[in-house]
């Protein structure tokens, strides 16, 4: 049945490549898979396996795949995407020996890509299960591991119908899970291979905090003053906080939006209408406002989020009025309070930061006022919440060092 639906999945992915550019592109891209395999692979090497679905979860297995490379540098790596949000942007990344798409989960697909591959280890980063590769694998004995792998009694694995696919669960060598919930969840289907190790995405977030540069134009644009920063916002997340800020001049104001094309910017700029506002990269074309002068700055280009952070005094970290918050350590690591929406229930990091008192989340504007306002008034309870957040996220860190050890151990390295 799987694999009938699978046949009949990719039959749709072929027909929205006539509709979705993206879609076209991982069409493609899983394509030339085998021809990059053809003529990358070295069939001396031994390969170690990582598959991220797409960025996010690249970005959470990054320390690992860093760490093993200093680890085990004899090894190669080989890094699969299954998004195109993904592989088009880390193509090209240096910390991997081949990067390309992993093709869909057919027999065949499974069984002509592990052939050309033949990893000594696999990877599978936080919600990846595909049911023939890992039944390949396992079949061959090459060990799998879950990174950051985090489950709810909602998953598939735990209903009376999922009784089939939960033995894709059975092919995982060990686990490496965010939670005790989870380790808990598993051990209710027999499965006991499993290490709490906690979230990687808290190791890379204190690795690009550690490693980020001074960025001139924002240090300017702040020019002593209090800054709220807005990350990965959206719409109804800028109709929010920017009716506060008209009427708080006082604080400039920093909008990273999620998605940067020119209609939603011109829906921010009808926002601020009468404010001095400033684009990233028109800075040296516009020169109406100085940055100095300037209350608004709008970040209309990726890659400089996590670094925008540390100027800020107040975050507030952008989805949560729809499918769901975006990263939240990445501005908590700056040791800022980080406000969200109310769709955040299914992250374990809003939870836990609103119980220790550095995430604050809002349902709607009074509430973002209300919690904007006690700021205002209480320079001490702005500076508790942003070492609450800070300290959260310093105290979570670890979960590489805590993996490798068991794969130092496993592959004969003490």
């Amino acid at each position: 049945m799987y694999n009938i639906l699978l046949y009949i999945y990719e039959f749709g992915i072929f027909v929205a490549t006539f509709f979705s550019a993206k879609v076209k592109k991982m069409w493609r891209g899983e394509r030339e898979t085998f021809k990059i395999l053809k003529e990358k692979v070295d069939p001396e090497a031994q390969y170690a396996w990582f598959h991220a679905a797409s960025l996010g979860e690249f970005e959470q297995g990054r320390p690992i795949i860093e760490e093993y490379r200093r680890v085990f540098p004899k090894r190669k790596i080989l890094l699969t995407f299954f998004s195109p949000s993904g592989y088009e942007v880390r193509k090209n990344y240096d910390g991997a020996d081949i990067v390309c798409y992993l093709p869909i989960d057919t027999p065949t697909n499974a069984l002509r890509f592990l052939r050309a591959v033949r990893p000594v280890e696999a990877f599978f980063i936080k919600y990846e299960f595909w049911y023939n590769y890992l039944h390949i694998l396992r079949h061959r004995g090459i060990p799998v591991y879950s990174i950051s792998s985090i489950f709810r009694k909602e998953q598939v694995f735990f209903k009376w119908y999922g009784f089939q696919y939960r033995h894709v669960l059975r092919c995982f060598t060990h686990f490496f899970v965010q939670n005790e919930e989870s380790k808990r969840l598993l051990g209710t289907l027999g499965i006991d291979n499993v290490m709490v190790t906690g979230d990687t995405r808290f190791d890379r977030v204190m690795q690009i905090a550690k490693e980020s540069k001074s960025i001139p134009v924002v240090r300017e644009f702040k020019n002593g003053k209090k800054v709220f920063v807005a990350g990965s916002s959206w719409l109804p997340d800028e109709q929010i906080f920017l009716s506060y800020f008209a009427q708080h001049l006082d604080w400039k104001v920093i909008i990273a939006p999620h998605v940067i094309g020119e209609s939603h910017l011109e829906q921010i700029m009808s926002l601020l209408e009468g404010r001095k506002v400033v684009r990233y990269t028109q800075i040296e074309a516009d020169d109406a406002v100085t940055l100095g002068e300037a209350e608004v700055l709008i970040i209309d280009c990726f890659g400089l989020l996590s670094s925008i952070y540390k100027y800020g005094d107040v975050a507030y970290v952008g989805g949560g009025f729809g499918v769901g918050i975006h990263n939240l350590p990445e501005a908590a690591v700056w040791n800022l309070p980080v406000i969200f929406g109310p769709n955040h229930q299914k992250f374990q990091e809003a939870n836990e930061l609103k119980a220790c008192g550095g995430g604050i989340a809002i349902e709607g504007k009074e509430d973002f006022h209300r919690v904007m306002d006690a700021f205002l008034a209480s320079e001490d309870d702005m500076k508790r919440a942003a070492d609450a957040a800070g300290h959260y996220v310093s105290s979570h860190s670890g979960a590489t060092e805590k993996l490798l050890k068991l794969l130092r151990e496993k592959n004969g390295h003490v």
